[in-house]
């Protein structure tokens, strides 16, 4: 395990998981060290013995922290939340907290895994219809919930760890063809958002490990 102060991420460039935790880091302006981990070279090299030790789940990211190894985003969200100075990323009132949570559940628990690449390596031929019936129905959920609770950002006016889940499965989104325009609060957050130096700088387009066609020009 890494020993230096500075964070350690693991992940893959257009992992939205790891995605959020680029996310978090940008926004609490935090320096860390990332280390790639190609999800489709070699079979996967989540994989190999030595990335299982960091994750049995085999899955990405694992941040190495404070002399400790957290995998899972949105743990890993909280913890750098409650131990590292700069914007909250949960609102100190509880029942916005537990509007962020919610949503943030929404889109980590019941729309991203379903179009994981672990699941759509499983589905074969009819990846690309799977995937777009989980996110509009996930989306269909997630629609009537924001127009709730947002203002300028997912739950109010402050960006929060439910903003930080929203971007990543948009972009999903948008990459199997849902039609985003069926969901103008989503849009409009998400529009909003993009905009923002550090969803722009953690974009999987500018990472170490994204592919040369890929990058922004």
């Amino acid at each position: 395990m890494a020993t230096s102060t500075k964070p350690v991420l693991h992940g893959y460039f257009r992992s939205s998981c790891s995605w959020r935790v680029r996310i978090a880091f940008a926004l609490k302006g935090l320096e860390y060290e990332q280390v790639p981990v190609n999800l489709i070279k070699d079979g996967g090299q989540q994989h190999s013995q030595h990335y299982q030790e960091l994750n049995p789940m085999q899955q990405v990211p694992a941040v190495e922290i404070d002399g400790m190894i957290i995998s899972q985003s949105l743990a890993i969200i909280q913890y750098m939340d409650e131990t590292r100075p700069g914007p909250r990323l949960l609102p100190a009132d509880p029942k916005k907290r537990a509007h962020v949570r919610m949503i943030s559940d929404v889109i980590a628990s019941g729309i991203q895994p379903l179009q994981n690449l672990s699941v759509l390596q499983k589905i074969g031929a009819e990846k690309v219809q799977w995937a777009q019936h989980f996110i509009n129905r996930g989306f269909e959920a997630l629609e009537p919930i924001l127009k709730e609770t947002a203002g300028k950002y997912c739950v109010g006016d402050e960006i929060s760890m439910a903003d930080i889940c929203l971007v990543p499965q948009v972009y999903n989104a948008e990459r199997f063809k849902v039609d985003v325009e069926l969901y103008p609060t989503i849009k409009r957050l998400n529009e909003t958002l993009i905009e923002i130096e550090a969803f722009r700088t953690s974009h999987p387009s500018c990472q170490p490990d994204t592919p040369e066609d890929l990058r922004q020009p």
